[in-house]
């Protein structure tokens, strides 16, 4: 199977890297590498040109006017040289089985969600100076849990990579996801595209590029399938820059109460 990998990010390079560096772990290397970016600094472009991509991959910029990561996105759905489409962000480093889960529950009835463990400044200090220690340091902060709150982790549990075809491959499929998470999902492009795309009318962070995905998917059918603890990702740690979200809750509330499953503003723009 062949994916696009879609990565956002905004300016920063140097955890780009390290999760670039990282991708050659996975023991599927069936993807190409979509740097979406969400503006077009030259730091950005300078560092793309400049990285020794192994994989095919394409880098795609738009104007800087504010949070337009809908917009990015659609650009790189409609630019995918693949049929499936796993989207993460630029900050979050992939344990060495995460495409090849993905890609081993991909179904065109399912949209495939995962979660991340958010690590503290310590642990995350680990991977940005040698991303090489990524194998293990998947074991370490398995086995290291309580040192890892201890430095601030959060969502601990999602640390734990379960062998689907081991004695508890069960576990996974009881580990519900009622919600998508922009930063660890996949799905197939006709899904998207049957949906229009990321809705573009949301312009603040939060809730658009996945809350409002997950409503409008299962409006239309399909099935939220997990992959906690199977699609592991480890998110670096960084200062929140936590945004109200009240104007996206309000207007998602709105699109619900018109069960506009297909938004108006995406992919296509519909009058």
């Amino acid at each position: 199977m062949k994916s696009s990998l879609i990565i956002s990010v905004y300016k920063n390079t140097a955890d780009l890297k390290v999760v670039l560096d990282g991708l050659s772990f996975q023991t599927d290397q069936g993807f190409e590498i979509i740097v979406s970016e969400d503006g077009e600094s030259p730091e950005m472009s300078e560092f793309v040109a400049s990285y020794p991509f192994k994989n095919d991959y394409q880098h795609l910029t738009q104007p800087d006017v504010g949070w337009r990561k809908n917009q990015a996105l659609n650009n790189a759905v409609r630019k995918a040289k693949s049929d499936y489409l796993i989207f993460i962000d630029g900050d979050c480093v992939l344990h060495h089985k995460f495409i090849e889960n993905h890609h081993r529950y991909a179904s065109k009835e399912r949209i495939l969600a995962g979660k991340r463990v958010k690590l503290g400044p310590g642990y995350s200090a680990i991977l940005r100076q040698n991303t090489a220690h990524l194998p293990g340091f998947e074991k370490q902060v398995q086995g290291e849990l309580s040192k890892a709150k201890k430095d601030g982790a959060k969502f601990t549990e999602e640390a734990y990579y379960i062998n689907p075809d081991g004695l508890l491959g069960f576990v996974p499929k009881i580990r519900k996801m009622h919600q998508l998470k922009g930063c660890n999902m996949s799905f197939f492009k006709e899904a998207i595209e049957r949906i229009n795309g990321f809705d573009e009318d949301y312009i603040l962070p939060a809730i658009g590029e996945d809350i409002d995905l997950t409503w409008r998917f299962l409006g239309i059918g399909f099935k939220l399938y997990s992959l906690r603890n199977l699609a592991v990702q480890y998110h670096l740690y960084h200062k929140e820059n936590w945004t109200d979200q009240s104007e996206n809750e309000g207007l998602m509330k709105i699109k619900q109460q018109q069960k506009q499953f297909v938004c108006r503003n995406g992919l296509e723009k519909m009058e």
